[in-house]
């Protein structure tokens, strides 16, 4: 039974480690009748929620979708209108490729009233908290945030616009492409222009490899490295490598003064 108004909460989850998300994102779960929760939202965030409260899991992975996007829509109507308060609880920001926009432009349609809740993207976010900063002065000068993978599996176009510029390029939901991508920035930047990949960014299971252009593809296949992760490409990946590189040295320094 309906016991409190309906409208629609678009809630960030941020990149996966249950402590980056905002104070208001768990105000919203904390007063949800109905949470809807994504495959990249860490299952621990519902605890925020009531216990009276539906938890449902709509998540949608490559090749395997729970639901439909538009039976996912149809969702959001339906409970806020039988229900009340709709939590949709999205990995990372639902306004990054999270495809949160639609779902709110839906509700607004059907009369339910909505609220935007931002999360901490992925994008963003993982290749930091890696070590690898998306800018750095005098290394580059902007970066670019870019889907592999457009609605029709296709690879998206702006990728050839982002590999002939010098910005960092951050690739999201692009691991399926992988080779084509790989050969798209050696055209254009050359085999030496490194690259960083992140499975589960922020987790406790958190996988990194990195390399240049020439050499990931065997050290992806050899770590079987897979979504979901992020992709970096440019020259600030160089910025870890480096720091790891002179870690390394020190060590072995340690290591020989001991003997």
């Amino acid at each position: 039974m309906k016991s409190t108004a309906a409208r629609l909460s678009i809630v960030g989850a941020g990149p996966g480690d249950p402590e980056l998300i905002t104070l208001k994102a768990i105000k919203a779960l904390e007063s949800a009748d109905i949470v809807l929760y994504d495959a990249l939202a860490n299952e621990v965030l519902l605890d925020y929620a009531p216990a009276t409260s539906l938890k449902i899991f709509v998540g949608k992975r490559a090749g395997s979708h729970s639901f439909r996007q538009d039976e996912i829509n149809e969702m959001i109507v339906n409970w806020a209108n039988t229900c009340g308060h709709v939590v949709r609880l999205k990995g990372g920001d639902p306004y990054v490729f999270g495809r949160g926009h639609e779902e709110l432009e839906y509700a607004e349609k059907h009369g339910v009233p909505t609220t935007y809740i931002p999360g901490i993207s992925s994008a963003m976010s993982v290749p930091g908290i890696c070590g690898v900063p998306l800018t750095k002065r005098g290394v580059n000068e902007s970066f670019w945030v870019v889907t592999g993978t457009l609605k029709d599996h296709s690879s998206a176009r702006d990728l050839y616009f982002a590999a002939q510029s010098s910005a960092t390029v951050v690739i999201l939901m692009g691991m399926n492409k992988l080779s084509e991508i790989v050969s798209l920035f050696t055209k254009y930047r050359g085999e030496k222009e490194s690259i960083c990949m992140i499975q589960n960014g922020s987790k406790a299971n958190e996988r990194f490899i990195s390399g240049d252009l020439n050499s990931i593809l065997p050290l992806q296949e050899k770590a079987a490295l897979s979504s979901p992760a992020v992709i970096v490409i440019g020259k600030v990946v160089r910025e870890k490598q480096v720091k790891e590189f002179l870690q390394e040295d020190e060590r072995m320094n340690s290591a020989k003064s001991l003997q």
